[in-house]
């Protein structure tokens, strides 16, 4: 089944949204995915990246590309789930890329908050991972959580410019955004950046070149002022670009929405 919700609704001056970072599979969508995603149409967001975290995410990603017109997949398994990894997972994963809507690779990286995989076993598995985006020619989804030296080490020594990608939901310091842009990746920003104890992200925001810039809302983690501790949900995008628009001063959110649009149709090579 696929299904298109008309645009219409709260978007500025025809321009539409797109949300770099969805989980649309998240069970918390069970109830009402099909109203969440006529909201989120209706407030002018165009199209959505869904993100596979492990494999029957990954498969549950492309599975909602194909059931949704403006959905596509990225495919891959976060830090906390790399010690899952199991004889065939990459195999299976190379087989979900060919797949027409299958975008990006991730998301992949680091995470030394929980550690719910050891750190050496998150090494590696990001190595392997970028190494396989490589062999796919598929952008990379960085997530880095209190390793950004390492992060950014492991991108450099596995040559991942050669695919490029996005730090997801960046929220690190200043010398890590320009770090990634040196290595000419993108930001991506999520409604952490509407929170009242988040100057300084806000600070490092406006100093992102407008063509590296890119929203998401990862939902359903991280509602944005005002649905902060809600479900968060893709219509919420527009949230984002509101307070992007805010802090660069001279830019309306219709001028962040056509944008980051352009820059994610092309670094995720979206017609």
């Amino acid at each position: 089944m696929s299904l298109f919700f008309p645009r219409s609704g709260p978007c500025y001056d025809g321009v539409m949204f797109l949300d770099t970072h969805t989980h649309l599979d998240d069970a918390r969508y069970n109830n009402d995915r099909d109203v969440v995603m006529a909201r989120a149409r209706a407030a002018g967001v165009e199209a959505f990246v869904t993100i596979g975290c492990d494999l029957a995410s990954s498969q549950a990603a492309v599975a909602l590309a194909e059931q949704y017109d403006g959905v596509y997949a990225a495919i891959g398994v976060h830090p906390h789930e790399v010690r899952h990894i199991a004889d065939g997972w990459y195999d299976e994963l190379r087989r979900l890329a060919r797949h027409k809507k299958v975008v990006a690779y991730g998301e992949i990286g680091l995470d030394y908050h929980y550690n719910h995989s050891p750190p050496k076993e998150q090494q590696e598995r990001f190595r392997e991972q970028i190494q396989l985006a490589r062999e796919l020619k598929l952008p990379i989804i960085v997530h880095t959580r209190e390793a950004q030296e390492d992060t950014i080490s492991i991108l450099r020594e596995e040559r991942a410019p050669d695919v490029g990608g996005v730090f997801h939901c960046f929220s690190g310091e200043a010398w890590l955004a320009q770090d990634a842009l040196d290595l000419g990746f993108y930001l991506s920003f999520s409604g952490i950046v509407t929170f009242q104890n988040a100057a300084r992200l806000r600070e490092i925001a406006k100093t992102v070149p407008l063509d590296r810039l890119l929203i998401e809302t990862d939902c359903p983690y991280l509602a944005p002022v005002p649905y902060r501790g809600k479900r968060n949900e893709p219509a919420y995008v527009v949230q984002v670009a509101d307070r992007l628009a805010a802090i660069h001063g001279t830019l309306s959110p219709a001028d962040i929405g056509f944008r980051t649009t352009e820059n994610a149709k092309r670094l995720f090579k979206i017609a």
